[in-house]
Formats: C-alpha cells, structure tokens, sequence
C-alpha cells in the first residue's frame, strides 16, 4: 500500500460515506453538500443543484465557523456537511481535514459526482459561482496583501487560500 492509499485509508475511517442518494436525502433533512470541483469541471460535467460551491483550496476557511472568511452557512460546529468532489478521493481527504477542524460529522459522496448512475447525482448545466467568505477580506493592491487590522501592505506572491485576493 503506497502512503496516499494509506492517508485515504485514514481519512475514510471516519463517519459512514454516503452513496449519492443517500447524500440527497441527508440534505432534504438539512446537511449541506459542498462541491469542491474546481470552475472547470463544474463547467464541462455540471453542476449539483442546491449545493453549496466552495472550491477545494479555501475549503477549510470558508467551512471554519471561527474563520473571518466563513460563509453564512457555516454558522456552527454542528453543521453537517456532505463533501462531493469529481470521483470521491479529494473529498474524503476534505472531509477528514474538516473534522480535524472539529467538524465531526462531516464526509463525502462514495464516487464523487462522476462516480454513479447519472440519475444518483442531480445535475444542473449552469455553473454556480464558488461561494465567497460571509465578510469579504480586504480588496488588495495588484501582489499584495493586507496586514492584519493595522493596515499595513507587503508583498504577497502566493496563493493564500484567497484571503489575499
């Protein structure tokens, strides 16, 4: 077993996965399905209906409730989300990483949105906008990014889970 298949191994060691329809009727009783695939998938395969967009590389700072970049679903700890990505396998390291953040309940779709029957997994061929933090971080100057509350600028040149852009 190579160390990727054993941290997958990890990670889906966690709360039950769930098959597609069981996700959907997981969400008619109030957990959210957040889907991490990346503008580009969502474009060329579509979109979930109803889920939250939230691409994998600000995932853990939009799903944070103590995060100043969280969304307004991510209102608690006890919030319940259902984790989908393109086949499975990058939404279950995410889910693992959420409850790491104390996001117990958090998991993710078994075979991702490709993965089933393709009646399993609801599809809407308009893509959905990821979703920005409930409080926008500061608008920065082209390659920077802002200091904390004293307003000071330096420079950025990396990607900082988009809290700098």
């Amino acid at each position: 077993m190579t160390d990727i298949e054993r941290m997958l191994a990890r990670a889906r060691a966690g709360p039950a996965r769930l098959r597609p329809a069981e996700a959907w009727a997981a969400a008619g009783r109030g957990a959210l399905i957040v889907d991490i695939r990346p503008e580009a998938q969502r474009r060329a395969a579509g979109e979930v209906p109803g889920a939250v967009v939230v691409e994998r590389n600000h995932l853990e700072w939009r799903l944070d409730p103590a995060s100043s970049a969280r969304i307004p679903e991510a209102a608690s700890h006890r919030v319940r989300w259902i984790v989908i990505c393109a086949e499975g396998y990058s939404s279950s390291l995410a889910a693992a990483s959420l409850r790491r953040l104390g996001l117990y309940e958090a998991t993710d779709v078994i075979g991702g949105f490709e993965g089933g029957p393709a009646t399993a997994c609801p599809r809407s061929a308009r893509p959905a906008p990821p979703r920005p933090a409930a409080r926008e971080p500061p608008r920065r100057p082209e390659d920077t990014t802002r200091a904390g509350g004293d307003g000071a600028w330096w420079r950025c040149g990396a990607v900082c889970h988009g809290l700098c852009t």
